[in-house]
């Protein structure tokens, strides 16, 4: 596998050839400052985008087109990184050395096609997007909005984040907003639109069997951006602790089990308790079955149905998720507690951190099994400066018990956050 970047004043190109796979991968990332409310822009113009161009004027014209493509596969997505928001268009072909010469070129023509020749509507004074497509991706994201709260799990994670630290950019929902929606037209995402296309700093990678000339050719004859993109910034945020004494919060709604999610916040932790450290201690105490919660507060005191715990390096922070009945509340918080203390104090094993290790090379590994994988492989050491497989192993046996417990003890709890269902009575 042979990876080399491409600079422009424009774009960066990645081009990663390897003939491990019989398809191609191309993905566009549009990557911008974080901003609360253009979230919800973004994830609305994702949607429009992909229902119709001025070529496709419908989704079933799209779909036809993708077929005489043999079949080729293309997706979007509206994510956030750290202190950034990323809009990524995707396409997935058969190679064609296993179709017809100039399935390359018809396949980021098609490409192109959904990012820069939209449907559109011209008045006598501005023009917007077409009102059907745009009605069609508005509905789909107010559902999407609406429907935030019928997954307990995600919902409770994502109130507590709120609550912990408001004002933090960790804390937006990549959903986005209904009153944020309620202010969007099609010409004002049209506006958007627009905007994106001249300021957002632009990512192309490309993984397959390739030729670096030929793509390079490809993408400069085709892609339509011009203008100039200032540099990336990092994506780490830094979060002060706000609470001094953990804060607990109680919402209720009517599921049949209760949520409690904690928050702990890290402080001053350095790059490699960031990028290594954080991964070995949250599999020792909520990793998986071998952790010290599961073992201790679901298996030995049947104080929850599930238990886990996140480490979320860009954010800094640290959270701990359990599905209880809400009568074990302080209980099942008093154990977390003191497991999280028992961390502190080492009272782990050199094999806790072992397996802890074998786990994290396994999944290093398991980047190079599929296109997709190895794009966010290059995406996280483009945008995070990570390390590639290679150094990511050596780094993380270079882990210890030690550098395990003082990470421990820069690890505080900030807020405790219980979504309270109608589960009382219910044995676990």
């Amino acid at each position: 596998m042979k990876y080399k970047k491409i600079t422009t004043q424009t774009y960066n190109l990645h081009v990663i050839k390897t003939k491990k796979f019989k398809t191609v991968t191309v993905e566009v990332n549009f990557k911008n400052k974080l901003n609360k409310e253009e979230i919800t822009y973004r994830n609305l113009l994702i949607n429009t985008l992909c229902n119709c161009t001025k070529k496709y004027p419908n989704k079933r014209s799209l779909e036809i087109a993708t077929e005489d493509l043999y079949e080729l596969n293309y997706g979007v997505s509206n994510y956030i990184s750290g202190k950034y928001n990323v809009m990524c268009f995707d396409i997935t072909f058969l190679n064609e050395k296993y179709t017809e010469e100039g399935m390359f070129d018809k396949s980021v023509d098609f490409l192109c096609e959904i990012l820069f020749n939209p449907s559109t509507e011209d008045t006598r004074n501005y023009t917007r997007f077409n009102e059907k497509s745009f009605s069609i991706a508005y509905e789909r994201l107010e559902d999407n909005i609406a429907s935030v709260k019928e997954n307990p799990n995600a919902y409770s994670k994502m109130r507590m984040l709120e609550l912990m630290s408001p004002d933090s950019m960790f804390s937006y929902r990549a959903c986005g907003y209904l009153e944020d929606l309620q202010g969007i037209n099609a010409k004002k995402l049209y506006e958007y639109y627009k905007k994106m296309i001249k300021s957002d700093i632009i990512d192309i990678f490309v993984i397959g069997d390739v030729t670096e000339y030929h793509v390079r050719k490809v993408i400069s004859d085709k892609f339509k951006v011009r203008t100039i993109k200032k540099q990336s910034e990092s994506h780490f945020i830094s979060d002060k602790r706000k609470h001094l004494l953990p804060k607990t919060y109680k919402e209720s709604q009517k599921i049949s089990q209760s949520q409690l999610v904690m928050g702990f916040k890290c402080d001053k932790t350095t790059d490699f308790e960031k990028r290594y450290v954080m991964n070995v201690y949250s599999y020792i105490l909520g990793g998986g079955p071998d952790s010290k919660l599961f073992k201790n507060v679901r298996e030995k005191k049947s104080l929850c149905y599930s238990i886990n715990s996140s480490m979320h390096a860009l954010n800094n922070n640290m959270t701990i998720a359990a599905g209880i009945n809400s009568s074990n509340f302080k209980e099942t918080v008093s154990l977390i507690k003191k497991e999280v203390k028992n961390m502190q104090k080492g009272m782990f094993t050199d094999e806790d951190i072992i397996k802890a290790k074998v786990t994290y090379i396994n999944s290093i590994k398991e980047l190079e099994d599929s296109p997709q994988s190895i794009l966010n492989l290059y995406a996280g050491i483009e945008y995070l400066n990570s390390d590639d497989v290679d150094n990511r192993i050596k780094k993380i046996n270079r882990v210890t018990k030690k550098s395990v417990v003082k990470l421990a003890n820069k690890v505080h709890l900030d807020t405790i956050y219980l979504l309270e269902g109608d589960d009382t009575n219910e044995e676990i």
